[in-house]
């Protein structure tokens, strides 16, 4: 299983973990669930710390993405317009 993790407004990492069976890929629920404009990165769910004590102090490297999001208004109004020219 994978997860997505981005940086959060409060300076910590925000993590999502797609339900299985959603009908999207990975970086299609990345780019429409991640912020516009924010970095994201795809990662093993494993690497994800199981003690949550210091959650606040977790970090990542966001230098080199996997993408960036365009958030849910962009992404839908993306799909909307791609099945307008289908």
């Amino acid at each position: 299983m994978q997860a997505i993790i981005y940086p959060n407004n409060e300076g910590g990492i925000a993590i999502i973990i797609p339900a299985p069976g959603c009908g999207l890929t990975l970086e299609e629920i990345a780019r429409k669930d991640v912020p516009a404009g924010v970095a994201f990165r795809i990662i093993p769910a494993s690497a994800i710390p199981t003690d949550r004590t210091f959650r606040d102090a977790w970090t990542a490297d966001f230098s080199a993405p996997d993408g960036h999001g365009i958030g849910a208004e962009a992404w839908f109004s993306e799909q909307e317009s791609n099945n307008d020219n289908d």
